[in-house]
């Protein structure tokens, strides 16, 4: 299973296997990530689910797609190059060892 590192605003890192095919944002959900509020579930209507990638994985994220790119227009974290919403984005092998951080708010 693929390791994901979530690091909350205030520090507090939170390392876990994901089965294949999760989203970031379900791995998030289960496991208590305080800061991923995801309000719709995975249905890629709020943007509560926003994290901010580690640069060293960008380039193996696969492309965002246009309902993606509008939600972050309107999240409340301010949008950078790196910001994702967890819930579309899936755990793979090439995203073994992956670092999510959680913006101060959603």
């Amino acid at each position: 299973m693929p390791k994901v590192t979530y690091i909350e605003t205030e520090g507090k890192v939170h390392e876990v296997d994901l089965p294949l095919g999760a989203t970031f944002m379900e791995g998030a959900v289960q496991n208590d990530v305080k800061g991923i509020v995801a309000e719709c579930g995975g249905s890629c209507m709020c943007a509560t689910c926003h994290v901010y990638v580690d640069d060293a994985f960008l380039d193996l994220l696969p492309e965002m797609e246009e309902e993606e790119d509008e939600m972050l227009e309107g999240a409340t974290a301010e949008r950078t190059p790196n910001s994702r919403l967890g819930c579309q984005v899936r755990a793979s092998k090439k995203l073994d060892g992956i670092i999510l951080r959680v913006p101060r708010e959603q």
